[in-house]
């Protein structure tokens, strides 16, 4: 068939790297098909300083490509994971999530540290300057050193490293998907910050693949298949859970929340720590459940749906919810 896609894309170098990896997979699939990325701006692209949870959270980031969704300007939207909310409004579906890239967080650093966790925390000297937006890595670093100096960052990945090179911090946190799809670890000092400790945001190393409820993808049904065809089933099932979980116990995209699922051959681990408005106070726990990843979809998102929403409920039991209203 010959046909043009359009993929709708936030303009900043990380999205159009991720819609370009998506654009690539859907040629590959359907060869007859041209998919062009259409660059959309969001709010949350113009509203660089301000605080995130302030202005709207992240849903500043898609709340445009919904509207190009809905007016039939694309056909196709791509998110990072992270920035979708848990439950999306009823005209959209999540289309596919394609194999999911590292979702760990990365310490960054101007002074040598290097390697894996392990006394990474230590390394840092006394009320180091920490720089980062995110409540959750905020609290998870204070929790670990509750001596730091966390300062405010935002902007695109080479305006923080910029400023982590000019001297503004000791050392940043950003996630390890984004550095590696722009290929900027070469020649970064870092650090992978052990998931247990330092949970990632629910979806975090994930893509989404945003369409409208109604109707095929483009209006042909050979390409709902393709792109259908690109969901990567472990991925599938551990950001579902993530997504069941978030959505039990009524976190938003900029809540102080970290969730992670892990899954093996046999079974689906869903580990999550939240935390207070202030930080003071915090919960964690995990879920572990028999799970088989099998051929129909349906089944794996409702299996791991389900492990997200009984770790959301045995939270909700201990005061997740109160923690997560008032944050």
């Amino acid at each position: 068939m010959n046909f043009r896609l359009r993929i709708g894309s936030r303009p900043s170098a990380l999205a159009l790297a991720q819609a370009n990896l998506v654009k690539a997979q859907i040629e590959t699939a359907l060869p007859g098909v041209t998919a062009e990325i259409v660059a959309v701006s969001t709010s949350g692209d113009k509203l660089t300083t301000a605080s995130l949870a302030r202005i709207g959270g992240k849903g500043l980031f898609i709340r445009e490509l919904e509207q190009a969704l809905s007016s039939g300007r694309i056909d196709l939207a791509v998110h990072s994971m992270k920035d979708l909310p848990a439950v999306l409004p009823a005209e959209y579906r999540l289309a596919a999530v394609p194999l999911r890239e590292n979702p760990r967080d990365a310490l960054i650093s101007r002074d040598g540290l290097t390697g894996r966790a392990s006394g990474v925390w230590e390394a840092l000297t006394r009320g180091a300057r920490l720089g980062t937006s995110s409540t959750r890595r905020r609290f998870e670093a204070l929790r670990m050193r509750p001596d730091l100096k966390i300062e405010p960052l935002r902007g695109n990945v080479d305006t923080r490293l910029a400023r982590l090179a000019a001297g503004d911090f000791d050392a940043i946190i950003l996630a390890m998907a984004g550095l590696k799809r722009l290929g900027k670890l070469d020649g970064l000092t870092f650090v992978e910050l052990d998931e247990y400790d330092f949970v990632p945001s629910g979806g975090q190393g994930a893509l989404a693949l945003e369409a409208l409820a109604d109707g095929a993808i483009g209006g042909a049904a050979e390409i709902e298949a393709a792109i259908a065809g690109l969901n990567d089933p472990r991925a599938l099932a551990e950001v579902t859970a993530e997504r069941a979980f978030l959505a039990a116990i009524g976190a938003s995209c900029v809540s102080p929340v970290g969730v992670k699922g892990s899954l093996t051959d046999a079974a689906l681990n869903l580990r999550a720590l939240l935390f207070s408005a202030d930080g003071s106070r915090h919960l964690d726990d995990e879920f572990n459940a028999p799970f088989a990843i099998g051929s129909n979809l349906g089944q794996v998102t409702a299996a791991a749906g389900a492990i997200g929403a009984a770790l959301g409920q045995r939270m909700i039991e201990r005061g997740a919810r109160e923690l997560i209203e008032n944050a």
